[in-house]
């Protein structure tokens, strides 16, 4: 298991009992009707390692798959989210990023936000544990599935080899900005190969340097620039990898607040980034919520949801504040 964060809302529950914890919600589905208030309680206060504990006592216990029995007993979003949290990190990645490309279409932001989001160890990860679950490539999927440039940036990030390393080369930021200026603001058209190059490659702390040098060189935002020289997933994808540079939780916040302001709610973003945060910097995705907006997560998802699904989230965000 990667090391989660210790920035989350979901810490371990004190005095855990998996066997304990089995048996209230075979309880709370046996018979008629089922006591959602029960797996509630439960499932969103307990971590990812000890919800994998629970599904063995389950097995052991009730000689089902707990997976299977929550499947079947509940519908819809609130479904989608216990299903979700009883999944290790990289298992949950890996069936968001399958269910993003199989069917009818595919949901590029999902691939977008997942692979410019997690770290060169957890994408390998991601990798494996998709060939492991679905045997299948995630690179072939994901080519078979998406063209271009676009194409190109995913399969980059893909390859997880950014440099990891915290060390600037100053020399190479400057001309690394300079570059980039010259591959979009300064000509007629747009090497978008010379932006993947610096954006999928370069370590945190050397980018971010470069943005400082390209604001110098081209009096605009990186942000701007990518705005007005690309379209679409392209754009989309650049713009990820450069805010989740600048700060991966106003980045999954950003997301949030897109995925519920205005009609309807992007249920599958929604879900997604709550699942897959909540025990890692859901508090500072919460701060950075507050900051941006100046109204709470909170407020926003009582809001925008309802039911059961409102009430998993709300237990998944930590309270009002």
């Amino acid at each position: 298991m990667a090391a989660l964060g210790n920035r989350g809302t979901v810490t371990e529950a004190s005095g855990f009992k998996p066997e304990e914890d089995a048996q209230k919600i075979y309880g709370a589905m046996k018979g008629a009707g089922t006591n959602e208030a029960t797996i509630i309680e439960i499932i969103a206060h307990r971590t990812i390692a000890q919800r994998q504990k629970i599904k063995e006592a389950f097995k052991q216990s009730v000689g089902k798959e707990l997976l299977d029995c929550l499947k079947s007993e509940l519908t819809g979003n609130f479904e989608s989210v216990v299903v979700g949290l009883m999944m290790p990190g990289p298992v949950y990645d890996a069936y968001e990023l399958r269910n993003a490309i199989k069917g009818a279409g595919t949901e590029e932001a999902c691939l977008i936000d997942i692979l410019a989001s997690r770290t060169n160890s957890e994408v390998k990860e991601i990798i494996a544990t998709y060939k492991r679950v679905h045997d299948k490539s995630l690179e072939d999927d994901i080519c078979g599935d998406t063209s271009g440039m676009f194409q190109r940036v995913l399969v980059s990030l893909l390859s997880a080899g950014r440099d990891e390393s915290t060390k600037v080369d100053e020399a190479q930021a400057v001309q690394d900005a300079k570059d980039i200026y010259e591959a979009g603001e300064a000509r007629w058209g747009t090497d978008e190969v010379k932006f993947l190059t610096v954006l999928c490659v370069r370590n945190r702390n050397h980018l971010l340097r470069v943005f400082q040098e390209y604001q110098k060189v081209s009096g605009r935002d990186i942000e701007d620039s990518i705005k007005r020289e690309m379209s679409g997933s392209l754009e989309d994808a650049f713009l990820a990898i450069v805010k989740c540079m600048k700060n991966k939780p106003a980045f999954f916040a950003e997301r949030l607040y897109k995925s519920m302001k205005g009609l309807g709610t992007t249920d599958s973003v929604l879900i997604r980034i709550v699942v897959a945060r909540a025990e890692i910097d859901m508090l500072d995705i919460k701060a950075e919520f507050l900051k941006m907006y100046g109204k709470t997560l909170h407020s926003f998802i009582k809001g925008d949801t309802s039911g059961d699904y409102r009430k998993i989230l709300l237990e998944l965000c930590g309270g009002e504040k």
